[in-house]
């Protein structure tokens, strides 16, 4: 671990990511949520860092209450060269860094800066170590493993795992850090879903990406029957991708379910709000997950649930919460007819479980105070917190 120094009363702390738009998906959904938290229930200084994009000025509104300073970047986007954001983090002095994801210039400027000020730092990988993403874009991931990001994943004097899979996975890449095993929480919304919707309406809400496995989940929605389907419609909703969304909206049509698939785009805020409330289940087919945080909102307005066990949320199948799927058209759509044979009672015992097991194990404010308690170990403030495992 990095050399500490001696903890004050409030952690002056930088949360460093790629993004804090909506490009920043789920993991920009979830820094935005934590900061909050961190800020009202535990006192902590928190100041994020992301590098500008198409959609920053837009969504910086978001961020109310929490001091924000993004920095542009030289190149390609992909790479996110960001020389200003070295500067910035000097400047702002931090006690603490904590990074979130991996894979782009951020990492540099965070080790660099750790190294000039003898100051330590915690990474959140997000998911990004886990073995389908380490497959995907293999040749740019080793070029940066061997150009700076394997030096700050091995110097970080904490990582954070967002559950128990993500931790194997960081010891599967050969990481001995000490692991701090803190989930992603939500905010649990005033008013639920009804279910009562005509048409029933079964939601996917993402990016739309080929690691979330919407081509199965429309494949698999092919092979369904009319009289299967019945009045439920799939609505897919979701920012494009790398220009994911035309070749899907052509499968839906080429399958001949164009009328029965519905393309919304992105959804935020009041809408988004608007739209699971309006929904009568969720689904997330993905072949690779952190934890996402659509599922653990879909289970906040009670909805049911359809995942794969890649969602890494195995608590959802303990409590009867989710239906189990794999991110195949076959097993998808095996998981669909469960879904839409059950009748409304079912449903909506299903969505009420979910909501509860959010209630018990994914509220901010608990998810707030163990990250605290993370910071301020690494700062020398106190003893090993019990969910960080040496």
């Amino acid at each position: 671990m990095q050399k500490a120094e001696t903890v004050r009363s409030s952690v002056r702390t930088a949360l460093v990511t790629g993004s804090i738009s909506r490009r920043g998906a789920g993991v920009a959904i979830a820094l935005r949520a934590l900061a909050t938290a961190l800020v009202e229930q535990q006192g902590i200084e928190v100041t994020a860092f992301a590098l500008e994009d198409q959609y920053t000025g837009e969504d910086l509104p978001l961020w109310a209450g929490v001091r924000t300073q993004t920095a542009r970047t030289v190149g390609p986007r992909s790479v996110g060269y960001a020389p200003e954001l070295a500067r910035r983090l000097k400047a702002a002095d931090p006690q603490l860094v904590h990074g979130h994801g991996l894979w782009q210039w951020q990492s540099a400027a965070v080790h660099a800066w750790s190294c000039r000020t003898a100051r330590p730092y915690l990474v959140s990988p997000h998911g990004m170590l886990d073995p389908w993403a380490l497959r995907n874009s293999r040749w740019k991931k080793r070029v940066a493993l061997a150009m700076y990001e394997r030096r700050h994943l091995r110097d970080a004097g904490c990582l954070h795992a967002l559950c128990e899979s993500e931790q194997t996975s960081f010891r599967r890449f050969g990481l001995k850090n000490p692991v701090a095993v803190i989930p992603n929480g939500v905010t649990l919304p005033s008013r639920m879903a009804s279910l009562d919707g005509a048409p029933r309406r079964l939601v996917f809400l993402g990016r739309l990406h080929p690691k979330k496995g919407i081509a199965e989940l429309i494949g698999a929605w092919a092979t369904l029957s009319a009289s299967e389907r019945g009045d439920w419609r799939l609505v897919v909703a979701g920012w494009d991708d790398g220009g994911h969304a035309a070749s899907l909206s052509r499968q839906a049509a080429e399958h001949g379910v164009g009328e029965s698939v519905e393309f919304v785009g992105p959804t935020f805020g009041e809408a988004k709000d608007e739209l699971l409330r309006s929904a009568s289940a969720f689904i997330l087919p993905s072949f690779s997950e952190g934890l996402p945080m659509a599922v653990l909102e879909a289970w906040s307005y009670g909805l049911p649930v359809a995942m794969t066990e890649a969602c890494n949320l195995p608590e959802g199948f303990s409590a009867d919460a989710a239906i189990r799927i794999a991110p195949s058209p076959a097993s998808i759509a095996a998981g669909l007819r469960e879904l839409m044979q059950m009748n409304a009672t079912d449903l909506r015992a299903m969505g009420q479980r979910g909501r509860r097991l959010v209630e018990a194990r994914f509220a901010w404010p608990e998810i707030a105070r163990q990250m605290a308690e993370v910071y301020r170990w690494l700062l020398g403030g106190g003893a090993l917190p019990a969910c960080v495992e040496h």
